[in-house]
């Protein structure tokens, strides 16, 4: 199996595993961490974690130069990303914020063609309206409408949060075509642990350790561990072979694994629209991923 082959895989994995986290988390937030709190978590945790991998994987030396990039990472990458994300999630509806969401590619397209003036090919572009078109019947259809509070204030920080991660896919590109993962990663979650902190300290002080029961500990590490380290650790590999507007297109996944996953627990029914909705996403991600044998595995 070629490399390309593998970073698809991975990429895949990576929304499976994002997919499934919607429902595990849920169990977690606010009942017994609130938002901020399980951000701190999230990022600390794999900060250690990929700081213990770098000690058994050959070191290699970050040119001081590379710092600041590496920063900016930390901050579209993690901390913005992060904070944006959920705060905005705790304001409007479940619906607005995921539509939001799947406007990454867009958005990674559009910075793309202007920041490292990557070609826009029709077949690419067709592909991610299609992939948007069948989350959109996903989402809508899929779900009940829900209403919160203070909604435009909440779809405006979702849609920073999808600006902020089509920024990184594009930052951290060149730090993957320069380093091995490991080299760059442990700072990136450093960096972002030292934002994230200040605003989730409190939130975690207050968690009552004693009173968590064992399964949402569990839930907890699932969250460290897989939707974060792990995740994490994938999309830098297969971004590796893949183009930014590439693996951002994956984005179109999460929700449709994460309507199986709720199936599979007996909280969602299949229908007629959410089989079309998967026809039109995977086909999108193909016309996306898919490219010609004159071309680079790029």
């Amino acid at each position: 199996m070629d490399k390309r082959k593998l970073a698809l895989i991975a990429a895949t994995v990576v929304s499976i595993i994002y997919g499934v986290t919607f429902t595990i988390a849920k169990d977690v937030m606010p009942a017994y961490v609130k938002p901020f709190g399980f951000i701190v978590l999230r990022v600390g945790g794999s900060t250690v974690l990929f700081w213990l991998c770098s000690l058994f994987i050959g070191k290699e030396k970050i040119d001081l130069k590379d710092f600041p990039r590496i920063a900016a990472a930390a901050f579209f990458g993690v901390a913005l990303n992060m904070l944006t994300f959920f705060e905005g999630l705790s304001l409007t509806s479940p619906i607005m914020a995921s539509v939001l969401m799947v406007t990454t590619p867009m958005i990674v397209l559009v910075l793309s063609a202007i920041i490292i003036k990557e070609r826009i090919v029709g077949k690419k572009a067709i592909g991610i309206l299609m992939g948007l078109g069948g989350t959109i019947l996903l989402i809508l259809y899929g779900k009940a409408v829900g209403s919160g509070e203070n909604a435009l204030w909440g779809n405006f920080l979702v849609f920073v949060n999808a600006v902020s991660y089509g920024l990184y896919l594009i930052i951290v590109k060149k730090l993957m075509d320069k380093y091995n993962a490991f080299a760059f990663v442990k700072w990136i979650y450093l960096f972002g642990f030292i934002m994230v902190l200040p605003f989730g300290f409190s939130q975690l002080a207050q968690v009552d350790l004693h009173n968590i029961p064992m399964d949402i500990t569990l839930k907890v590490v699932f969250v460290v561990v897989f939707s974060t380290f792990l995740t994490y650790l994938l999309n830098l590999l297969s971004m590796k072979q893949l183009k930014p507007t590439t693996v951002a297109v994956f984005i179109y996944l999460q929700p449709f694994f994460a309507t199986v996953f709720a199936i599979g627990l007996g909280k969602d029914e299949l229908t007629l629209v959410k089989l079309l909705s998967a026809l039109l996403i995977f086909v999108g991600v193909y016309l996306v991923t898919m490219t010609k044998k004159v071309h680079s595995n790029k």
